[in-house]
């Protein structure tokens, strides 16, 4: 009799175990693969104009995805995706040349995100950027 309760015991310690060792790894598979809220991925994104010099890009995050400010030499202000159009990897910021490298399969684009040459079938995609009171906004 005593053995029934002993391993009635065991059973249920295990099978607790058991549960929360499979909540342990659900639970951030899930997370990972849930689709973001509708605040993660709406909104806008400030900084400060004296970040960003003429000749210059900053990269941030915006509605979930990476994205880019460029000041042109001659101070124009740009926002794009900063998402190559062919496979979807991050471009890169090319001082010298005043444009977009993408890493993967090396598609050139310019300041204002239209492809110059490499596979990339589409240009950047654009972003609404405004500045006021000596704060950029993206969004």
């Amino acid at each position: 009799m005593e053995n029934n309760g002993r391993r009635k015991f065991l059973g249920l310690c295990l099978g607790g175990l058991a549960a929360g060792a499979t909540a342990a790894v659900a639970y951030p598979v899930y997370r990972y693969l849930a689709p973001r809220g509708a605040d993660a991925t709406a909104g806008t994104v400030t900084i400060p104009e004296k970040e960003l010099p003429p000749g210059e890009a900053k990269f941030l995050e915006f509605a979930g995805s990476a994205a880019v400010v460029v000041r042109t030499k001659n101070g124009d202000l740009i926002a794009l995706s900063a998402v190559c159009t062919h496979l979807g990897c991050i471009v890169q910021w090319e001082k010298d040349k005043q444009g977009f490298v993408c890493p993967c399969h090396a598609g050139y684009y310019t300041a204002n995100g239209d492809v110059i040459s490499g596979p990339p079938p589409r240009p950047l995609k654009k972003l609404p950027v405004r500045i006021a009171d000596g704060v950029i906004t993206v969004g």
